[in-house]
């Protein structure tokens, strides 16, 4: 695979080689390749069931694939479970997002991570104190840290997901679908979340249906089709060429 320009003499952060992974007699992935460098934004794009969703759930450790290597740093990895994910730098939010709406911004963040003090008790002042660091590192504009989720609107709340993934410092994040269901408005909101999580360093995948909102802030974009890698692309390609390599008339 033909790297971005000038990153040929870097090792990606993320790298999956020939990964095949099987359901019974359904090839959900079949040899699939995939790079990641930092500062990037790399969109995976593909028809429903062309393994987009296959492939994030084995970087997050949710699946293991069945044959092929996954490379963090250059280095051969077995992302067992989300935990050993998390461990080795990689953070996913999936569509489902997995936030509690009756609980505070900070409890989300924080949500099976929480800080405590000696005693044992919840830590609630340093986890609100970095909460806003997280946020403000985003540029996510939301009235406090303790305003319940439900309060806010459906483009806040996926910041607030994205601001959890921060938590560790992971270098790699996976976005499944960020942008699904939202307004004009909230969606450039989360794009523009997107763009900061390369401006801080990290590699980003973007998961998405939506090929203007992939062109307006991906580096590359990937296409699956039928489990299979069917086209690389920088995000300037024709938004015809891109389409008829999803559809497969390329």
């Amino acid at each position: 695979m033909t790297t971005p320009q000038g990153t040929r003499a870097r090792v990606p952060l993320l790298a999956l080689r020939e990964v095949s992974k099987y359901f019974g007699a359904v090839e959900a992935l079949v040899g699939v390749d995939l790079e990641v460098y930092s500062h990037e934004v790399v969109a995976l794009v593909g028809d429903n069931a062309a393994g987009k969703s296959t492939l994030a759930k084995i970087v997050a450790g949710v699946l293991t694939p069945d044959a092929g290597q996954v490379e963090i740093d250059g280095r051969a990895v077995n992302i067992s479970s989300p935990s050993v994910a998390k461990q080795l730098g990689v953070a996913s939010v999936f569509q489902d997002l997995a936030v509690a709406e009756n609980l505070d911004v900070t409890a989300n963040v924080y949500l099976g991570q929480e800080l405590r003090n000696k005693a044992g008790l919840l830590h609630a002042g340093a986890m609100e104190v970095e909460t806003r660091r997280l946020l403000e590192h985003l540029t996510v504009r939301i009235p406090s840290v303790r305003t319940p989720l439900r309060n806010l609107s459906a483009g806040q709340r996926q910041a607030v997901a994205i601001a959890r993934t921060l938590i560790g410092d992971p270098r790699i994040v996976v976005l499944d679908e960020p942008t699904a269901s939202l307004s004009v408005a909230q969606t450039g909101e989360v794009l523009t979340h997107i763009e900061r999580l390369r401006e801080l360093g990290l590699g980003v995948v973007l998961i998405s249906h939506n090929l203007n909102d992939v062109r307006a802030v991906a580096d590359r974009i990937e296409v699956l089709r039928h489990g299979r890698n069917n086209g690389s692309f920088p995000a300037t390609e024709s938004h015809e060429t891109i389409l008829a390599a999803i559809t497969g008339a390329r």
